[in-house]
C-alpha cells in the first residue's frame, strides 16, 4: 500500500513539473498531473531507459522528460484550459 502511495506522489511530482514547463495547464487538475506523470514516466522509461534517481518505483529524469512530451501532445490535441494573458 505504501508503494502505491509513493508511486502516486512521484507521478504527481513529475506531472506538476511537466505542467510548469509546458505553457498553459494540463486538463483535469491534479488528477491530470498524476496521469501525465504516470504516462510520462512509462514513456520516458521506455524510450530512454530507467536511470537514477528513482522515487516510488518511477525514474524521475526520464519520467519528467516523458511527461513534458506527453503534456505537449495533450495540449496540442485538447487545447489550453487556461486563458492566456494578453
Amino acid at each position: 500500500m505504501l508503494g502505491i502511495i509513493l508511486m502516486l506522489v512521484s507521478a504527481a511530482l513529475i506531472g506538476w513539473i511537466a505542467d510548469l514547463v509546458v505553457p498553459g495547464r494540463l486538463p483535469f487538475g491534479w488528477v491530470g498531473s498524476i496521469l501525465a506523470g504516470m504516462v510520462g514516466a512509462w514513456l520516458g522509461s521506455t524510450l530512454l531507459g530507467a536511470w537514477d534517481p528513482t522515487f516510488g518505483g518511477l525514474a524521475l529524469n526520464p519520467g519528467i522528460l516523458g511527461a513534458i512530451v506527453f503534456a505537449f501532445v495533450v495540449r496540442a490535441l485538447l487545447g489550453s484550459t487556461r486563458r492566456q494573458r494578453v
